[in-house]
Order: structure tokens, then sequence, then C-alpha cells
């Protein structure tokens, strides 16, 4: 449907932004264009309704060059949703709906039967909100105006950049349920947007992740998810996703807390419990200038000495008993944190070095995401 021949952009100061794309985007598919900020994907979903035109090569719609397309005509046949909605706050929602359709010149009953059918179909009452201003509706129900706003006039290609990222979790999640719901019925060519891997997974028929202008990697999610390319996409998928797929077990490297509190053995107590009740924290992990667990002291350990202005967290602090390597797998780890009743559980590299610590709390939240993702995924099977 869509065809990128060899497509490079350099902007007028010289920098580089895409370079070299060939790739296909299939008829009556979600493609999402998926990577860092910078990499390139909203500069190539805009080259294809011509909001910027490439350096060399050739883009093809239905195998004809959109070079040879009147700039306005082609955008007309496009459906466009962005982020910030773009409403225009001093129209109805019903003539917000139907104005690509009023520049196409379609009667009056025309519109008014399309804007009616489309807020139906995102479960909007149109006796309720034809008439109302975007001013009176929530971020969501914005955006889904935005959405149907892209359908009106029946376009066959919808361009979506990263139109659900504004969103609190609850409205995005319901958005891309309803995107999901809507495309089973109307199998429209979508181009999709986004920086969220999660999402990309959830709406994506083909996900084609970028990196510094380039195509890194390109296939269904399952395959990307199974089989990543390269050390880059693995890392941009996160492992956790990752350990998830595969079905090997679960590191502690999964559920790490990166940056716990730690202070060096030269600290004065009094300076050691003004840190405690900045972090929030009832236990310091005592490191050297190299970042080597030396041992760990408890608030209660340093009140037993407060009253002795000369002792520093070198007098008072505990070996550390218990800890295990990133490597360890986390059902070990959950076995020895239940065992010996520990809160949190250090985790150390090779050399000694503080990798991390592991809390229940971080446990639990590594858990919630699981539960949140498969969740999503039965959801859309079943849908």
């Amino acid at each position: 449907m869509i065809r990128f021949n060899g497509v490079s952009k350099v902007f007028d100061n010289g920098q580089k932004i895409l370079n070299n794309l060939n790739f296909e985007i299939k008829e009556g598919e979600i493609t999402v264009l998926i990577g860092p900020s910078g990499c390139g994907k909203t500069t190539t979903m805009k080259l294809i309704n011509r909001l910027i035109l490439p350096s060399s090569g050739e883009i093809l719609i239905g195998g004809k060059n959109i070079s040879s397309f009147d700039p306005v005509t082609l955008r007309r046949q496009i459906g466009y949703v962005i982020q910030s909605i773009g409403l225009f706050p001093h129209m109805t929602i019903a003539q917000n709906v139907g104005i690509v359709p009023r520049m196409l010149k379609w009667d009056k009953a025309r519109i008014a039967a399309r804007v009616d059918e489309l807020l139906s179909m995102v479960g909007l009452d149109p006796e309720t909100y034809r008439n109302r201003y975007p001013a009176e509706l929530s971020g969501g129900q914005q955006q889904r105006i935005g959405v149907i706003r892209a359908l009106a006039a029946d376009p066959s290609i919808i361009l979506m950049d990263e139109p659900f990222s504004a969103l609190d979790p609850i409205s995005r999640e319901q958005l891309q349920d309803e995107l999901i719901r809507l495309q089973q019925d109307l199998k429209k060519t979508i181009v999709f947007v986004t920086h969220d891997m999660d999402e990309a997974i959830k709406i994506a028929d083909t996900i084609i992740m970028m990196n510094a202008g380039s195509i890194v990697q390109m296939g269904p999610p399952e395959q990307i998810l199974r089989h990543p390319a390269s050390d880059f996409v693995r890392n941009f998928i996160g492992k956790k996703r990752l350990h998830e797929v595969s079905g090997e077990p679960l590191t502690v490297e999964s559920v790490l807390v990166e940056n716990p509190v730690t202070a060096y053995p030269t600290r004065g107590l009094a300076e050691a419990i003004k840190m405690m009740e900045n972090k929030r924290v009832d236990t310091l992990l005592i490191v050297d200038r190299s970042n080597r667990l030396l041992g760990q002291v408890s608030i209660y350990r340093i009140l037993e000495s407060f009253g002795d202005e000369s002792k520093t967290l070198a007098d008072v602090m505990q070996p550390v008993e218990h800890a295990v390597k990133p490597h360890t797998p986390l059902a070990v780890a959950l076995h020895m944190m239940n065992a010996y009743q520990l809160s949190n559980l250090p985790v150390i590299r090779e050399d000694n070095g503080l990798a991390g610590l592991i809390t229940r709390g971080s446990v639990v939240r590594h858990m919630a995401e699981i539960y949140s993702r498969r969740e999503m995924r039965e959801r859309f099977h079943a849908g």
C-alpha cells in the first residue's frame, strides 16, 4: 500500500534525519513506528502526507509516486490524528468532525449522518454531544473526536502521531482498546507513531523499530519479542518483557532498584539521620569510593550510639549477611527474603560493587506490570 524506496532526509542545516529507508506498509494493518526521541519516526510519518519532503528516494501509495499528487488533495484523502488533538474550540463537535467532508463538498444531510454514525461508533450519544464544544469534553472524549474526525471522509490511510500519550493511563488504555475494536471493523491502513513499547505490542500488526534515522528491526510484535535483532532492540524492549515472553526464569536483575540510598563510612550519625529522613528510608547501605559494599546500618543502630558525637557510620555499621548476584533467579532471592524476614536484599556484582537492591515493593511493582501486560494481551486476543 505504502512503499518507501531509498528515502533519506537531510535538513537545511546538514543534519541527516533519515538514512536510506526501504520498507512497505501493508494495506489494512496497523503499522507502528517506534524508537527513542529523535530517531526519525515522526519525520517518516510526515513524509507520507507531504508535510515534509524527502531529500532523496521516493514514496509510493498504491504504486503511484506521491510527488505527483497535489499536496492539499493528498492530505484531504489521508486522516491525521495528533497528540494535541487540534480541535477548533469555537466549533461544535459536529462542525469539527465534519470539517473535511465540508471541504470535499459533501451535502449537509450526508455530513450530519456521517457525524452521528461516527459519534455512535465511539460510544458518544449524538444527541448529547454533537452540539457541544471541545472545552465541555474530557481529554479522552476529545481524543475520541480527534480519531473520528480523521475517519470522517472515510480515508483509506490514517496517520496517528502519539495520539494517546498526553492522556492518563486509564483513558489511554481505553482509547487503545477502542482503536483495536474499530480497526477490526474498518480495516484502515494506519501508521501509528509511539515511543511506548507496551502500546506498540498491544496495537500493532507490524512494528518498525528505528534508531538514528535507520530501521533496526521490522516485523510482527511476537517476532520482535522472541527474536530481537540487536542489543539496542533488546534494551528498548526491556529485560522484563523478554523474560516474560521467553519463559525463562526471572532474575534478580529484573526487579532491581538501581540507585539505592548509600553513604560513605565517614559520615557522621546526625548526617546519616538527616539523609534517612530526606530519602524516607530506615537503612543505609555503606559503600566505599569505588561503590563496593562495606556494610549496612539501620536507624535503630544509629540511635543507640547517637549520643557519642565522635562516632561515624564506620563505627556502627554491620556486615551484610545476605546478598545476591544480578543473575540469581528471583525465586531464590524471594525464598531468602522470606526465610530470613528481610525487607530488602542487596545485589552485588562479582567485584563486590553494589549493583542495586531488591525490595518487597520492587517485586510487587514488577508482578503488577506483568499482570497488566498479560491482561492487555488477553483482552486484545479475545477482542
